[in-house]
């Protein structure tokens, strides 16, 4: 047992324990490891959800809606970063003197109570790696606990409760949020210029990303990303992995194939195995060395990855096939930051497509007007671009920002407000053997999912 922090010692001493936004991607993992522990859970949530439909399937009592009621019995209720302190729930907790715990703190609890934690973190990545490592370990029956941030489509879910000391925790920088976990094994893909409305420099980043990775006993670096160099340089020990030959884990022979590249694993100049990706994207080449190298270190053979590895069609939302209508291929993928955009794309135009057309959503509008150059040149990549205004989120437009400002500089592009005219763009813009691509960190998908609709 690692050692506890003290509010950690909270879920030592409740037995009921309540769930606000139960349903949520972030909070339903946490409910299937608590009800998995024990615990008796109710929850609430103001939206019907496949999530949620998973946790009624687990016999978890749920409250449509917020109301002071649902926690009367609770001796500990957990809430998002989402959730306004305003909510009746968390404002009749603090009446009755029911302590609170926001769903980082209760993740980083949890991880103290695995030997084995696996963190990914990383710009870039962060759910496909997760994805990649959980999938192994499952078809391995390894039966890891994990974490993730977006759907595996071999569990139908954002996380599972295993039955072993291993846990797989997608680990995320944002708002330091990673600092609340304790990892034994650290994966680090990659580090970008993300944001910095909150860590205001690049410098600051990599120090907080160095944090994280030296909490760990043993770290995974990309090799070939200097930032994530220079974040390791203090760790006991790593192993770096990347396409230069230099790392432990490098790749070589690269061929482009069907569905993705293919590539010999080496080893420190000795051949593991070869594998065979089914998710596009070069990009994917270090996310496979990545995922390799962690599942090799938990001593599965290299020949059981590489097979449990060509299952693996991708996380939800990350270059998500979504099928074919009026002969138009259409895919969904979360990418929010050029670099992503810059990477889907790209795996995009190496595909047997006539055109590729990006249907964009800016996410907030500081990450907009901070990079706006740089999703200028990553857009560019697409024939067609589709864009949405801005979805601000957390923030107000104090940057005079616009979706219109990004659209004026590409050759083709357009701006549409409203989910059900994207859709109806979309449809007049597509043709036969071209790919559109719904891109963004809100929610774009649902543009796509009207396509569907129409079509299907």
């Amino acid at each position: 047992m690692k050692t506890l922090r003290a509010e950690d010692k909270i879920i030592q001493n409740v037995k009921r324990v309540h769930l606000i936004g139960i349903g949520g991607s972030g909070m339903c993992p946490l409910a299937e490891i608590l009800h998995s522990k024990g615990y008796i859970l109710t929850g609430s949530d103001n939206n019907e959800s496949d999530p949620l439909k998973r946790i009624k399937a687990l016999g978890i009592k749920v409250y449509m809606g917020h109301s002071a009621e649902n926690v009367k019995d609770a001796q500990l209720v957990i809430y998002s970063a989402a959730i306004s302190e305003e909510n009746p729930e968390i404002v009749e907790a603090k009446r009755l003197g029911i302590p609170l715990m926001e769903r980082s703190h209760m993740l980083g609890a949890l991880t103290r109570y695995y030997d084995n934690v696996i963190g990914v973190c990383g710009t870039h990545g962060k759910t496909t790696v997760s994805s990649m490592i959980t999938h192994i370990l499952i078809l391995n029956k390894q039966n890891p606990t994990a974490v993730i941030g977006g759907k595996l489509p071999l569990i139908n879910s954002n996380g599972v409760a295993g039955d072993s000391d291993t846990m797989v925790c997608e680990s995320c920088e944002f708002v330091d949020t990673f600092l609340q976990l304790s990892p034994d094994k650290a994966v680090l893909l990659n580090i970008d210029n993300d944001h910095l409305d909150y860590f205001k420099t690049m410098d600051n980043l990599v120090n907080s990303f160095s944090k994280f990775v030296n909490m760990a006993s043993l770290c995974f670096v990309n090799g070939d990303d200097e930032l994530c160099l220079k974040a390791t340089e203090n760790c006991s020990q790593y192993m770096t992995y990347g396409l230069e030959n230099t790392n432990d884990f490098y790749a070589e022979n690269i061929e482009s194939g069907k569905f993705g590249f293919c590539f010999d694993v080496m080893y420190r100049g000795e051949k593991l195995t070869r594998l065979n990706m089914h998710i596009p994207g070069k990009h994917n080449i270090y996310n496979g060395l990545a995922g390799f190298a962690v599942c090799y270190s938990e001593g599965i053979a290299p020949h059981d990855i590489a097979e449990a590895l060509e299952s693996f069609t991708g996380a939800g939302r990350r270059f998500e096939f979504l099928g074919e209508y009026n002969g138009f291929t259409l895919a969904d993928d979360y990418a929010h930051h050029p670099t992503e955009i810059k990477a889907t794309l790209s795996a995009a135009k190496e595909l047997n497509y006539n055109n590729v057309i990006a249907v964009f959503q800016p996410f907030t509008f500081s990450r907009t007007a901070l990079l706006k150059d740089e999703f200028i040149e990553a857009l560019s990549i697409a024939d067609k671009v589709i864009l949405t205004p801005i979805m601000g989120s957390r923030e107000v437009n104090t940057y005079n920002i616009y979706s219109e400002d990004i659209a004026k500089e590409l050759k083709n592009a357009v701006v549409v407000d409203g989910f059900e005219n994207i859709a109806d763009e979309i449809i007049k813009t597509a043709e036969e053997n071209d790919i559109v691509i719904t891109m963004g960190g809100g929610d774009i998908y649902k543009a796509a999912h009207i396509v569907q609709e129409k079509l299907g």
